[in-house]
């Protein structure tokens, strides 16, 4: 019975449902209750790493791999508690000089951060940058679909949550990344972490950038080799 533990990498189903309505799935029967439009994504995380709130993190160590959980969690393990500092009252300008006309019930991202508006009054604003499902308890349905344990696999989601992007890289006795000057600083910050998590030191190989001539000679060159062949 294969099972699941802290720092493996695993792709997983779930939804999670307030007072019984979903608010967020990658299940496509759950997600259209969501957006019809929608396409489920593949989510890939790693356990203990805080890639998702803590209730649910904590749930998915020692678990068996394709059986169905059900789990309650508290508004502490899951996006906290409501703050009411996090309630403000914002100069109605702010709003305006971004061509928006704020309204009670209205949600919006502002500087980063989703919002209520809770009322306008005047030149006032009264906004609360809690989030939405702050205070709440949750019900959480998941599945580890499998492990990942391939290494290369491994490093392409560990870019993907890190950088955002997967650059060209190697496995070897170490992870080299290879690539312009502009990205050594990147596998400076993050090296500490793939260590931790894959085990393997990230290196550094400098890549010099083709002018378009030689990206165009080598172009050339491979044809002929295909031809050749």
């Amino acid at each position: 019975m294969e099972t699941s533990a802290k720092n493996d990498f695993v792709e997983i189903k779930f939804s999670g449902f307030l007072e019984g309505k979903v608010f967020d799935s990658n299940i496509d029967e759950d997600l259209k209750k969501l957006n019809p439009e929608a396409k489920p994504a593949e989510t890939i995380v790693v356990i203990g790493r805080g890639m998702v709130v803590p209730g649910l993190d904590k749930a998915l160590e020692n678990k068996e791999i394709g059986k169905e959980y059900e789990i309650n969690v508290s508004s502490k393990e899951g996006f906290g508690p409501r703050h009411r500092e996090l309630v403000k009252t914002i100069p109605l300008k702010v709003f305006t000089e971004q061509k928006i006309n704020p309204r009670p019930g209205m949600v919006l991202a502002l500087d980063n951060t989703i919002a209520k508006i809770i009322a306008v009054s005047g030149a006032r604003v009264i906004t609360d940058l809690n989030n939405p499902l702050a205070g709440r308890d949750l019900l959480y349905k998941f599945k580890i679909v499998r492990k990942i344990t391939d290494e290369k696999e491994k490093c392409k989601c560990l870019f993907e949550l890190t950088l955002k992007f997967i650059p060209e890289f190697e496995v070897k006795e170490s992870i080299v990344v290879k690539g312009p000057k502009d990205l050594e600083v990147f596998v400076h910050a993050f090296k500490d972490k793939f260590k931790e998590i894959i085990g393997k030191e990230m290196t550094f190989e400098l890549k010099e950038e083709k002018t378009e001539e030689q990206t165009k000679e080598a172009d050339k060159e491979e044809k002929i080799k295909d031809k050749k062949e």
